[in-house]
């Protein structure tokens, strides 16, 4: 059985960007009540607690967009305080970083990464669902804000989708070889916006790999993060390449990863909602730490039957959250 030892936790479902691929720009979207979040104290609870004590050491902080949540500094502090951790990292779209860059650093995150799907404004603007004054200038300034504090290598989100911005491929590959940056690229899931991956598909890591290597030749590289990207490089590139290819080459057997939504369901599978845990009904209800624990271990041994390729089991219909929702 693989070792599960990285807990994704998602701060708050709100975000300021509504991307395509993430939520349907015509559905209406009922945010999380503050009163439904797990709290601050109920999150370090769950991970000193209960995941700590199960071997989780690595974490990441998602949403939603984390940089809205109020309390984020303290949380990074409290959980980058906690002897076991040994890796704490944070998704964000980078709108707000530039404010926020130097007291996430200081707080002790030194991985961060940021979704940029587009290197040209119009497109940006396109996928991130923006109808007003463009984003991309501010987003583009807090990538360069958060590298100049410190986050070295920076890594870079990029999801492909054909027809909107497949066509930006090497101009996004190409930001490796100068800069000690790590692009990943990745496959466009049926999540949150099914009716977009119905209509555009998604094209394989093979394809995408093949247009780089073409242009400059591709070799394996020797750096690998704790996900599933297979990594490249350009040769003699400064930073590397990463892809992640969940619908073409499910990687099912390497994952080492489950997920805490914000308002603290446990979810085994991004892509199958079977087995999840209510643990902040658990804590509420002033359930023992210890039965929290079991449950939660009970899960983790299920874990390799709940994957990607059985996604259908336990689901009936269409899935009940956007990625925004789950927490990616």
């Amino acid at each position: 059985m693989n070792t599960i030892d990285y807990l994704r936790i998602s701060l708050i479902d709100k975000c300021n960007f509504r991307c395509q691929y993430c939520m349907p720009e015509d559905q209406e979207l009922n945010y999380l009540l503050q009163q439904d979040f797990l709290t601050k104290e109920e999150l370090l609870t769950l991970v000193k607690k209960v995941f700590i004590p199960l071997g989780f050491t690595k974490f990441r902080l998602t949403g939603g967009e984390p940089l809205l949540r109020p309390d984020l500094v303290d949380i990074i502090q409290e959980i980058n305080s906690f002897p076991a951790t040994k890796d704490i990292s944070l998704t964000t779209n980078g709108y707000l970083l530039a404010h926020q860059a130097q007291s996430l650093y200081n707080a002790g995150l030194k991985r961060i990464n940021i979704s940029l799907d587009s290197l040209d404004e119009t497109t940006f603007d396109q996928i991130i669902g923006n109808h007003g004054k463009s984003r991309w200038q501010q987003t583009w300034l807090g990538i360069q804000k958060a590298y100049e504090v410190g986050f070295n290598p920076l890594k870079l989100n990029v999801v492909i989708i054909p027809g909107i911005n497949d066509h930006e491929i090497l101009d996004l590959a190409q930001l490796t070889i100068y800069k000690n940056w790590h692009v990943r690229f990745i496959e466009f899931m049926p999540i949150g916006n099914g009716e977009l991956f119905n209509q555009k598909a998604w094209i394989p890591s093979a394809e995408i790999r093949q247009k780089i290597r073409e242009r400059w030749g591709l070799e394996e590289s020797n750096i690998k993060g704790n996900g599933p990207a297979d990594v490249f490089k350009i040769p003699h590139g400064k930073g590397t390449l990463g892809f992640i290819s969940q619908m073409s080459e499910c990687f099912c057997d390497r994952c080492n990863r489950v997920r805490l939504s914000a308002d603290g369901w446990l979810r085994p599978c991004l892509l199958n909602e079977t087995g999840q845990l209510n643990l902040k009904e658990a804590l509420r209800e002033k359930e023992s730490i210890d039965l929290i624990k079991k449950k939660v271990q009970d899960l983790l041994l299920l874990k390799p039957e709940i994957n990607f390729k059985e996604r259908y089991s336990g689901v009936k219909g269409s899935y009940d959250r956007t990625m925004s929702q789950i927490g990616g």
